[in-house]
Order: C-alpha cells, then sequence, then structure tokens
C-alpha cells in the first residue's frame, strides 16, 4: 500500500459536533488499520484529553502515535512512552502572566490529568476542563505555583481584537523565545519555539523512517495547514475554512457527514481490495489479540478464499493433548471474518451472526491444522462460508459452516 501512516486532527476533523466518533468512521478507522495503516492522532489537546480516543480506535494494537499540545509531545500509543517534548521555557512565564493580567485575560496551561488557571470561572476554560476530562483547579498566584515546565499556556479572551493585537506583538518581541498563534477565537497559544504540529510530524517520521510521500493527513485548521502541505496527501474537511481548503490537495465532507470515512473508503479501502493483502502485516497486528493467543496466521487471502494454520499445544488442546473444539471454531471464525472484510464494499461492515461445526476427527499436541475458508454465498445482507480444518496429512478435522452479517455503516 502507498501510505503507511494516517494523521489526523481531533476536532473538526475525527470529532463530529457532538464530540463523537460516528460508528461508521470508526469501523473505516479500524478496517484500514487491520490493512497496515497506523494512526497518528495530531493534536493541541492534552494526551490526557486523548486517552479515550486512543483507546477507542485500538490505536495500542496497531502501533498508534499521540501528537499532543500541537507539537510539544509525541508519546507512543501501545507503551506510552515519550519520544519528544518541549517545553515553554520557565523563565517566561511570569511575563506571559503579567501580561495577562494588564489586558485582564485568564490564563491557564494543563498538567497530567488537572488545568491550572488564574481564574475559576471563565466559560471557556471550564468547556475545555470537561472536553478533556480534566479537573480545574484555580490558582490566583499562577506563576509562583507552578512546579512544573509546562508544554503549552493558553491565554482567554472574547475581546477578538485586543486578542489579535497581542498575538502580533509578541509574533514579534518573543520571536525566537516562543510561538505564540491563535487556536480558537478566543485562545492565544503560547508554544516553545520552533513547535508546531508538521515540525512534531518531521520528528516522528524520522523516528519511523516514514517518507512524507507515504503519508495522508486530515485537518481542518490553520494549525493543521502545516501538516497538509507536507504530505503526500493532504485532506481538507468540508466545514474547514476556505484559507484552509485552499491549501489541500483534496477536500472531502464535513466532519458531520464522515468526511474522514468517506475519503478513507474510496481513496484506500477501496484500491486495498483490488491489491495483495498484507498477511505479514495482519498477523503482525494480531500477536496481542486472541489471534496471537492461539498462534493462529494468516497463509493466504482473496475475496472468495481464506487460509491461516493453528499448533494444537498448550493454549488449543484439551486435557489430553487432542484439538479444542472451541478452538477449531474460533480458526474457522477468523479465516471466514477476514474473508468478509476482504468482500466489503467500503460503505459496509461485518457482523458475525452464526458459526456451526462438525468435529469428525482429532488432531493431537505437536501437529499443526490448516483452515481454509471459501464463500459459497456472497448476498447483499449476509455472507455464508464453509471451513474445512484439517491436520498437516490432510485429515479432515472439522467441517463448520460460518454466517457473517454484512451491514451498510450509518
Amino acid at each position: 500500500m502507498k501510505y503507511k501512516l494516517l494523521v489526523l486532527d481531533v476536532d473538526g476533523t475525527l470529532l463530529n459536533s457532538k464530540q463523537e466518533i460516528s460508528r461508521r468512521t470508526l469501523s473505516t478507522l479500524v478496517k484500514v488499520q487491520q490493512m497496515g495503516l497506523r494512526i497518528v492522532l495530531c493534536s493541541g489537546r492534552p494526551p490526557h484529553g486523548l486517552t479515550d480516543i486512543v483507546k477507542q480506535l485500538e490505536m495500542p494494537t496497531y502501533g498508534g502515535y499521540v501528537i499532543a499540545y500541537n507539537g510539544s509531545q509525541i508519546i507512543d500509543a501501545a507503551s506510552g512512552e515519550v519520544l519528544f517534548e518541549r517545553s515553554v521555557n520557565p523563565e517566561i512565564v511570569p511575563y506571559l502572566e503579567k501580561k495577562a493580567l494588564k489586558n485582564n485575560f485568564p490564563l491557564f496551561t494543563y498538567t497530567e490529568n488537572r488545568i491550572v488557571s488564574n481564574v475559576a470561572d471563565n466559560e471557556h476554560i471550564l468547556e475545555e476542563a470537561r472536553r478533556n476530562k480534566m479537573e480545574l483547579v484555580y490558582e490566583p498566584d499562577f506563576s509562583i505555583v507552578l512546579d512544573f515546565n509546562p508544554y503549552k499556556f493558553v491565554l482567554v479572551s472574547d475581546d477578538e481584537p485586543a486578542l489579535i493585537e497581542l498575538t502580533n506583538l509578541w509574533k514579534r518581541r518573543l520571536n525566537g523565545t516562543v510561538e505564540a498563534h491563535r487556536s480558537e477565537d478566543y485562545f492565544l497559544e503560547v508554544l516553545p519555539y520552533g513547535v508546531d504540529k508538521s515540525a512534531a510530524l518531521s520528528v516522528l517520521l524520522d523516528h519511523l523512517k516514514v517518507d512524507v510521500s507515504e503519508v495522508v493527513a486530515f485537518g481542518d485548521g490553520v494549525r493543521d495547514v502545516g501538516v497538509l502541505q507536507m504530505c503526500g496527501l493532504g485532506i481538507a474537511m468540508g466545514n474547514a475554512r476556505e484559507s484552509v481548503r485552499a491549501c489541500a490537495e483534496q477536500v472531502t465532507v464535513t466532519n458531520d457527514e464522515d468526511g474522514v470515512a468517506q475519503a478513507l473508503e474510496s481513496l484506500i479501502i477501496a484500491k486495498m481490495q483490488q491489491t495483495a493483502i498484507p498477511l505479514d502485516e495482519l498477523n503482525r497486528q494480531n500477536v496481542s489479540t486472541m489471534m496471537g493467543a492461539l498462534g493462529i496466521s494468516y497463509t493466504y487471502a482473496s475475496p472468495t478464499r481464506v487460509e491461516a494454520t493453528m499448533p494444537v499445544n498448550h493454549n488449543t488442546r484439551q486435557p489430553f493433548g487432542v484439538l479444542h473444539g472451541g478452538a477449531s471454531l474460533a480458526l474457522a471464525e477468523t479465516v471466514a471474518g477476514l474473508g468478509s472484510m476482504v468482500l466489503a464494499k467500503p460503505d459496509e461492515t461485518i457482523v458475525g451472526m452464526q458459526v456451526s461445526g462438525n468435529h469428525v476427527a482429532s488432531a493431537h499436541e505437536g501437529d499443526t491444522v490448516r483452515a481454509v475458508a471459501t464463500i459459497i454465498h456472497a448476498g447483499r445482507s449476509s455472507h455464508v462460508w464453509n471451513v474445512d480444518i484439517s491436520t498437516s496429512t490432510g485429515k479432515l478435522v472439522s467441517s463448520v459452516r460460518v454466517v457473517n452479517s454484512v451491514m451498510k455503516k450509518r
């Protein structure tokens, strides 16, 4: 497959206006990860505010990464290891606080699961805490009590002209010291100098030895423009402002219309189904799943036939050393499930509906059984597979019928 990484902005891109990942988008993102594409969440949010999204997308299983604080931190989703981080020089914090107080701008920053602010009741800060599921801590002596090095500061005001004026002042006066950008009409962000999403992505690509031509990115905001322009394929959301859409190679529909899913279904999934299926990558990704625990390994896959092997060992045998019937059914469901995923159209998802097996002979510990699934019915609403499981000598062990339901994504 041409692309190896999928870079996703979160708010306004991955999430809809209800701050949710739609069922269709979630199904599509899991599917492209199963096809070998790794996800990078690239967001202004703190890591704590992305934890639930990382779990929902199953990113630890598929080797994903998180770029948080608009580029101040890079985290391995599987191990939690921080691969890169930059914090704001603590010497400038008193100056930031002084300017915020002079302009009557509330000021806040993040640490672990807390937001620390010099104002307790600002509606925008309260919403930021709620969105990221963080505790809001009120500290009137803001710069004095900070006993950590923040990755980002945010000044808040509904007086947009005043916020623009301060942003422009700091771009001139603090150039070389910090980065000052507007992330919302009412937010002025202060980041470490040289930090932004595209710079952090460059660090990650160098770490992974991935070329920019192998990356597809989605975004909707001004802070996403650098990423959209540097990647092999940059796709702007339909809800992005015109200046952002003009910088992207393609434009999809809005985040409330499953824009990410629609683009990936046509660009990745439909094309992937016309090419070789990456069995090595699928086997690697499944090491930490039930497939890995049972030792199941795909050996062949096409739209009409899927094959896999499974050892008869302490994980798959009964107490007296013969293959467990439940392990045989799991093997059958595994090969039939992949076959239906390959057959499914981009706007379809697969749900297992029924499995029934006839066990006709024994396979003994030390042997390796082979499952061969062949499609016997590929309908609009269901797929029916016949799966024969045999020993290494070709003796039939089980014959299993698997029925999968084909459902339209919503």
